[in-house]
């Protein structure tokens, strides 16, 4: 195993690779059928969410409260629809477009704002300045700017098999919140009967499954329309043994499924030696959490303790199957799964160690050992969730180990008197969120940080840090960002988490180094990531010098805390010169043989990205700017090696492939600006010219840029991806990004840019915003996720660039 390692530890084990030789092949389709706005939910934040969740805990009798900052938190309650401010609502229709556009919360703030300010004046002339009056009101009253981190559709059916096997607690989804989300699984079925792995993809077995079962747990009769739609089209795909293995966990817990039906997850993997190449500790961070809780609830064959007498698991066991429950080969089933659930195949070394642990689970001989390691490993998988859960304050890294963990936790609650699923409870909502289509589970707790951190960039790219009208928006997001600087503050370091971060903590429960760091969301999240902490730290220090936050009610930033900032980013450098996310790359290019998952891709390591590499590349020369002596060395040495990895995955057409954007122009800004930023210079760099060509080359006659998630899940740009959702092929966040690209090289065709800026210019909308378009993020190569925010930000930093340095100093003037 060791010469394996060595031999596939190679150079190039980041790039992505591709094309895909099997394109999609597949578009998702409604039935025209517009539905009225889901009404009756307020968003509290911050502090006042805090407030929400601590009365309703009390009203219920509960224990349990909640730990870490409350800057950033973002919920949602039922008010009822005369205090809703949501009024006026439009309609959804996933024929026009699956994509919510954040009316509710919009609205919300919008009201809020016409209240505070009556004097507001009227929309401004100048599109950028009127771009960022409509967004300040947005802003909430803690700095940062909430919106729809959903998309996927597998997420919250999870959560409804954990609500019912727990036994249907209030606590952890109420009634209003199963109404609205049964609302938003009708208002998302489509044509076919289906529903996709997410909002824009085409009905899949994964989607279809989780939701059909979630709809019946919350109350849908068998013989609705709905129902009967759904179940005809997961018969027509073999039925529910044709899932893929998330879903069939899923299953397997409220017994419509036999265990004996899914492949082994031995949580005693976890005592092997920690030098074993294929140890569990080497996984990816997100997949190593999902897998932890799933060893555990596997090991333990746990299942709904009322299965055999529940009516409702009785029908779903007759449902689901075109054949009788009980003539099911659960055995042979294991590997059974339908063509369009199939992204990522379990290829044959995968399918090979399931054969050994088969063979293991069924010795006869090895069964005394077996079953001593089976204790230690459930007892070590039990503690090590516990860890997770205090080092996060009960949020969790994401949103299928957070309702795993719960379950573990509720399997444990006799220890605790079920203390610890209590305050699981009170962080579910954290993970919700409403929108006109209904509720949704989140891909995370939000994107709070990395939505701020680009606001308040173009911002000050706008030169409009100072100006008067957004002096309270700057301060407000600069103290966001003072706030949410992990284990920095004295309110994050009296939190439970903050006892893990010693170095004996951090190496029992394989953790990074997190103090310094910033999140993607909240700071009692706790989870750094490389490019989070670098746009965290880049826009402390565009902000740092503005008059504005130099005194009261600005909160004072450090230097030295700066710095910490910068050793965390140093330390998530790879081997390869580019950055990972969470933490460094602990395995092999070879661990994706091992990918079980069937639906995502490269999942299995943390691989370096362009996305983080440009982030940290661009964070360590502005802090080596400011900073010449803080690690001289180590970060000009950290900027070569940076740029070194970004031209070593450039593709020979000069594009780059995004992992969590949607796709090539999105990589593209990344990869430019990370080569410009780590030293290239963009007058004579032929990796920067070869990237802006490839970018020019993809604008459409309307002077747009435009593509969709299938880029991503393709490995190929999809020229027409926005023709769907956006207008005439292109969208106004493609644009942006292509634009921010190609006035970071100093791109030589000032026709095309200034197109392009008069297309965004054209799709803004009177007041300031513009319309919400096709999905625009992505995680693990097939799965979109909904950035509400990108509509606004982007284009309005767009629009800065070209004004500010792009216009006034063109390339060869």
């Amino acid at each position: 195993a060791a010469a394996v390692a060595v031999a596939t530890a190679r150079d190039g084990v980041s790039h992505p690779g591709g094309p895909r030789p099997r394109p999609i092949g597949r578009a998702p389709s409604w039935d025209p059928a517009p539905k009225p706005s889901v009404r009756g939910w307020k968003c509290a934040t911050g502090e006042a969410s805090h407030d929400v969740t601590a009365a309703k805990a009390a009203a219920a009798g509960s224990p349990a409260r909640l730990e870490g900052e409350a800057s950033g938190r973002q919920i949602w309650h039922f008010v009822g629809e005369a205090a809703d401010d949501a009024a006026g609502a439009e309609a959804f229709d996933p024929a026009s477009n699956p994509n919510a556009s954040d009316q509710l919360y919009r609205r919300e703030r919008l009201a809020a704002w016409a209240r505070a300010h009556p004097d507001d004046p009227p929309p401004a002339g100048d599109p950028l300045e009127r771009g960022f009056r409509f967004y300040q009101k947005l802003q909430c009253d803690d700095g940062h700017w909430a919106g729809d981190y959903g998309g996927p559709h597998f997420l919250s059916p999870g959560l409804v098999v954990v609500w019912y096997v727990t036994g249907r607690r209030d606590d952890i989804l109420d009634e209003n919140q199963r109404a609205a989300m049964r609302a938003y699984y009708e208002r998302h079925q489509q044509s076919d009967g289906g529903w996709g792995t997410h909002v824009e993809s085409p009905s899949t077995m994964f989607g279809s499954v989780l939701t059909y079962v979630a709809l019946r747990l919350l109350g849908a009769g068998p013989e609705e329309v709905v129902m009967r739609r759904a179940r005809a089209f997961i018969h027509f795909h073999g039925g529910a043994c044709y899932t893929s293995s998330w879903a069939k966990f899923a299953l397997c817990l409220l017994g419509v499924m036999d265990w004996e039906g899914h492949e082994s997850i031995p949580p005693e993997a976890w005592l092997l030696p920690h030098w074993v190449p294929f140890h569990p500790c080497r996984m990816w961070c997100h997949a190593r959490m999902v897998y932890l809780p799933m060893g555990y609830l596997w090991g333990k064959r746990w299942v709904y303790a009322d299965a055999e007498t529940d009516p409702v698991v009785e029908l779903l066991r007759a449902e689901l199957y075109p054949e009788k429950y009980e003539d099911v080969p659960w055995r042979a089933s294991r590997a059974w799964v339908a063509d369009v659930d199939n992204y990522s195949p379990v290829g044959i070394v995968m399918v090979c160690a399931r054969r050994f642990l088969t063979l293991y689970e069924d010795s006869f001989v090895l069964g005394p050992l077996r079953r001593r390691l089976r204790a230690k490993g459930l007892a070590f998988s039990a503690d090590y969730c516990r860890a997770e859960d205090l080092q996060t304050n009960y949020v969790c890294i994401g949103p299928v180990n957070k309702v795993y963990n719960t379950l573990v936790a509720y399997d444990n609650r006799d220890a605790d008197g079920g203390l610890a699923v209590a305050n699981h409870a009170l962080r579910v909502a954290d993970y919700l969120w409403v929108a006109e289509d209904g509720m949704k589970m989140q891909g995370y707790n939000g994107s709070q940080c990395w939505d701020l951190s680009f606001a308040t960039q173009a911002m000050a790219e706008a030169r409009a840090g100072d100006a008067p009208y957004l002096r309270d928006c700057v301060v407000k997001a600069w103290n966001y960002l003072e706030r949410t600087q992990i284990l920095s503050t004295e309110v994050s370091q009296a939190s439970p988490a903050f006892g893990y971060e010693a170095p004996a903590m951090r190496e029992k429960y394989f953790r990074h180094v997190s103090k310094g760091g910033w999140p993607f969301s909240t700071s009692a999240h706790g989870w750094p990531i490389s490019d989070c902490t670098a746009e965290g730290l880049k826009s402390v220090l565009v902000l740092r010098n503005l008059a504005c936050v130099s005194a009261p009610p600005a909160r004072p930033i450090s230097d030295a805390r700066l710095a910490d900032a910068v050793d965390v980013i140093l330390a998530l450098q790879n081997a390869d010169g580019g950055f990972a996310t969470y933490e460094n790359n602990r395995g092999y290019g070879w661990y994706e043989w091992l990918n079980p998952s069937e639906t995502f891709g490269d999942i299995m390591i943390d691989y370096s990205y362009v996305e983080c590499s440009m982030a940290s590349n661009g964070a360590l020369a502005r802090f080596h700017e400011t900073f010449p002596d803080h690690r001289t060395r180590e970060v000009r040495n950290a900027l070569k090696r940076g740029n070194a990895f970004l031209r070593s995955i450039q593709r020979a057409d000069g594009s780059w492939y995004g992992s969590w954007g949607c796709c090539f122009t999105y990589a593209g800004w990344f990869g430019i600006e990370g080569l410009v930023d780590s030293g290239e210079d963009p007058a004579s760099s032929e990796p920067v010219a070869r990237a802006c060509g490839f970018l020019l080359a993809q604008q459409r006659a309307n002077g747009g840029w435009g593509e969709d998630f299938t880029s991503c899940f393709d490995k190929r740009y999809a020229a027409d991806g926005m023709r769907a959702y956006g207008d005439e092929g292109s969208g106004v966040v493609c644009t942006a990004w292509a634009l921010l690209g190609l006035m970071a090289g100093q791109c030589s065709d000032k026709e095309a840019v200034a197109k392009g800026i008069a297309y965004l210019e054209k799709r803004q909308l009177a007041d300031g915003d513009w319309p919400q378009e096709g999905i625009s993020g992505v995680f693990n190569r097939a799965c979109g996720i909904t950035y509400t925010a990108y509509r606004n930000v982007f284009p309005l930093w767009a629009l800065a660039r070209y004004r500010n340095s792009y216009a006034p100093n063109p390339p060869g003037k």
